[in-house]
């Protein structure tokens, strides 16, 4: 569960929860493929990828893009 940064700030920044649970997903599986793909097994600093795509969600490195 995703405590800090608030869900409802999250979901202010993408639009709604149903959005930031789709960006969040989306960002989290790319995080997990990274260090899969450099070996590792767990993000560096034992960060789950879900809070690590929050955090990114919240200081603007992962933004929405209209298709």
């Amino acid at each position: 569960m995703i405590n800090n940064p608030p869900i409802d700030d999250l979901a202010e920044k993408v639009g709604s929860k149903y959005a930031l649970c789709v960006i969040a997903s989306k960002r989290a599986r790319q995080l997990i493929d990274h260090a899969q793909n450099q070996g590792l097994t767990d993000l560096p600093g034992k960060v789950k990828p879900l809070s690590e795509a929050a955090v990114e969600i919240q200081s603007g490195k992962v933004t929405v893009s209209k298709y």
